[in-house]
Parts: structure tokens; sequence; C-alpha cells
């Protein structure tokens, strides 16, 4: 388990361990950890799972490796379908749906021969950066257990985190692939659109969730990445690169690099004190590695981009939702951040929609300009360090109240509404333990330009392995 999911990968195909004594080693490491936490949920009967390593390790005997994830035990995040497993997404109107088939992207991670054990935490229907539900309850930090994990691939970090799974898929609307890293000392990987195939009612409207990727290292997201992306015909605007370049050496020369960091917008955004100074010290490793930081920023109405995702954001959730929130019984198990959302949705006109989108598209335009002056844009990860566990949601931050339960993550949403990768990097710890990040934004199509400045960045800092959570401490 302290193997890397690059090196794990490695040493499996040269058979210098065994896909059994790997599955053990986790399931072992499950047991010991997960009730702490609360992070992997429906795992799945150890007999079974032992039999389908026996199986691995005897397709591997005969030579026949399935990809670069064979025999990897993968607990995939409850957002996404796993045939035969328990598909609740943190509902309780869902609480014994049991999926048919494998999302495009679990399928992809059977083939490349991961075995599945069963599914992450998350937020209720992944509303919200803070991992509890009334189907499987609360999932903990890693670092520590009465704070919260973040969200909504809470329930992921924390499994990396613990190494009760050597890497884990994500998903990311809000933030939920930058801030659960961030308050678990990981990296995080928001990939652009299209990077990452999503089945969806609507083929063609360009969505603002996406998948990624969990690790303690830009490296072991990019074996993750090689997998999870490339072209399908379900999806039109997926990408067509061939995804196997995420998986090769990331070293790379980041001498004369620019990068700017944005702070805080020049005061629009409050932050909990010594956050910002927290992040702002990370900033040396990057000088470290030769690259320069700039403080600067495209000169926008950042206001605006906030209001027209909160348009967009209501606007998604109600198609998702409406046929739920349109039958009492349903209705009436929704959390009610749902049925904010979905009121706000339905009463939105076609030209409120369309004016949103137009301003998403003139804020990408603003970020395409000023990306031509920088190589990356950097910012911090959360506004916010984790906060007590048994809090639904921070309702002041930095002496501003917060109107909405989601507006303590609102730096976030400006890469959300530009569509571009970010990476989420360790920034390390305040005086009180407690941890932080910071996301490297990279080009369109950049996501390995930004797991290679991650990679330099990681070498300078080794803030995975420089501070383990004491969980991992023998007992």
């Amino acid at each position: 388990m302290e193997l890397s999911a690059v090196e794990l990968s490695a040493a499996i195909h040269a058979r210098r361990v065994s896909c059994v004594a790997v599955m053990t080693a986790y399931l072992d490491q499950i047991e010991r950890l997960n009730p702490a936490v609360n992070a992997i949920v429906a795992l799945r009967d150890r007999a079974d799972l032992l039999a389908a390593a026996e199986e691995r390790d005897a397709q591997a005997t005969r030579g026949e490796f399935l990809g670069p994830l064979h025999g990897f035990p993968l607990a995939v995040k409850d957002i996404d379908a796993a045939k035969g497993l328990p598909f609740t997404q943190g509902s309780p109107i869902f609480q014994d749906r049991i999926a048919a088939a494998d999302s495009i992207m679990v399928k992809r991670l059977r083939k490349a021969g991961a075995i599945v054990i069963g599914k992450t935490n998350m937020p209720e229907f992944g509303l919200g950066s803070h991992t509890f539900n009334p189907v499987y309850g609360t999932t903990r930090n890693a670092y520590d257990p009465e704070k919260s994990a973040g969200g909504s691939s809470g329930g992921a970090a924390v499994s990396v985190a613990l190494q009760m799974q050597p890497v884990a898929d994500g998903s990311d609307h809000a933030g939920s692939l930058r801030n659960p890293p961030a308050f678990n000392n990981l990296f995080g990987l928001r990939t652009g659109y299209g990077r990452i195939p999503i089945e969806s009612r609507d083929a063609f409207t360009a969505g603002l969730g996406v998948s990624g990727g969990i690790g303690r290292s830009p490296a072991d997201i990019g074996l993750l990445l090689s997998v999870q992306a490339g072209y399908d015909a379900r999806v039109p605007y997926s990408n067509t690169q061939d995804p196997s370049v995420f998986a090769e050496d990331l070293k790379r020369d980041f001498s004369g690099a620019r990068i700017a960091w944005f702070d805080d917008f020049n005061g629009y955004l409050p932050f909990e004190p010594g956050v910002l100074d927290l992040d702002r010290s990370a900033l040396a490793a990057f000088e470290a590695i030769g690259a320069r930081v700039e403080w600067d920023r495209p000169r926008f109405d950042m206001g605006k981009v906030w209001r027209d995702w909160l348009t967009l954001r209501a606007w998604m959730t109600a198609a998702n939702l409406r046929p739920l929130y349109d039958e009492p019984a349903y209705r009436a198990l929704l959390k009610p951040e749902a049925v904010w959302e979905v009121e706000r949705g339905l009463a939105l006109s076609a030209d409120q929609v369309t004016a949103a989108q137009e301003g998403r598209t003139a804020w990408y335009e603003a970020v395409r300009r000023f990306q031509e002056r920088y190589d990356f844009l950097a910012m911090p990860s959360t506004q916010v360090f984790p906060f007590d566990v048994a809090e639904r949601w921070p309702t002041c931050v930095g002496g501003r109240p917060m109107d909405t339960y989601h507006r303590w993550m609102e730096v976030v949403i400006p890469v959300t509404m530009s569509g571009l990768p970010a990476l989420n990097v360790p920034a390390g710890f305040d005086p009180a333990g407690r941890p932080s990040g910071i996301q490297i934004v990279g080009p369109n199509n950049g996501e390995r330009a930004c797991l290679q400045l991650g990679a330099a960045y990681d070498a300078a800092t080794n803030w995975v392995s420089r501070r383990r959570p004491a969980l991992l401490n023998p007992s």
C-alpha cells in the first residue's frame, strides 16, 4: 500500500506481487480504517473480491494482462453506475437501486483490469462540498475525523489519503475534485469538458460537471486518466486525443514559465484567516523550480461570473431532478438544497439561460486572452480550512455571511465556468495542522501540462509523504 499507483502497476505486471496479496492488503486496510472515516461504502464480499483477484493472477500467469490497472482494487464514486453494485447517489430515493450496467468510465476501468470493490461516499446527488447523506452517513477527514472531508468526492479523497485504494475516480462541478484533495493533502484533477466522456440525456450542451481523478501524486492521476479518457461516439464532443500520453513520464523543465496568481481577486473573495497566508507561502515552490509567479488577474466582473453560474447550476439541476421533484413522495425525500436548486431552475426563462451561457462564453474569452501572456494560472482551492464535521456548510467566511449553501466555495467557480482543466496541489498545513491547497489551471486541453507542473511542484514540496495522516500510524 505504500507503493504509488504507478509503482503498483509495474509490480503487478512484473509479477513481483500477486493480485491476491494486493487485494488482501487493501481490504485489511479498509477493515482497519474505514470505520473511523466512512469513505468506502457498499463494499463487496471479501471472498468474491479475492476470487476476482485470483482470476487476475491466473490471467497474469498466462501473460494476459488486461491493462495498466490489472488487479487494482478500486471503489467508484457513487455518482457513477457500476453493474451489480448499489447506485444510490446518496439519495434515499435510490437506496435500494442496483446498477444494471456500467457507466462509460467504469466499463473502461474494468477493461483495464481494475476490480471494482465498492463505492465511495458523496453528498446527495453531489450537491454541496461536504460529504454526508441519509443513506450512508458522513465521511470524515483523513487528517482529523472531527472535520469535513470536503465534497462531493469526499469519500474518494479520504480513501486515497488513507491508502484504502491506490487512486480514485471522482467528479467535479463546483470544486468536487479540488476541495476534497485540498482538505486531505492530495492531488486532484478536474479535466476539461469532453476529456472523459459522460453519457447524458443531452449530448450536445456543454455541461459544467466533469470526471477526473484523485491521487497521491500527479503521475498516479495520469495513469488513471490514461484509462478514463478517450473518444466515445455516444458523446460527440468527447476528446479524440490518444489518452496513453497521460501515463508517460511527466518530467519537464519549467525555467522561465510564467504563472499568474489570482489570489482573492483584489478583495472580491473572503477567506478564513490563515488560508491565504498558507496558500501564498506555497508559491515559493514554483519559483524554486524556475517558474515566475506574478500577481495578476483578468479584469472582469467576477460577481457576474457567479450570477451566471447560479443560473446555469439551477437550470441543469432542475433538468436532472425535476422528475423526482414532480412526485410529492420523492420531493419530500430531497434535501432542502436540492429543492431550492430545482425551484430556482424551474422559474428561469429561456432568455435568462441564454444570457448566462453567453456570459460564460465572455468569461472564457477573457481568460483565453489573458492566458496568451501566461503558461498557467493559479489560485486557492478553497476559502476555508476543513470545518467541523457536524456543520452543514459554512455560513460565514472572513466576516461575510454566505447567502447560499455553496457560496463558501466560490473560488472554484471561475475555473468551472471557463471549462479549463485544473489540478489541486497540496499547499501545506497551518499551525493547527489543517491542510489547504491551490489550483493549477492550464490552457484548453492542457491536462498533461497541469500534471507536469504538479509533478515538478510535488518534487519540490513532497507534502503527501512529509505529512501523513495519523490514522496511518500503526496502532
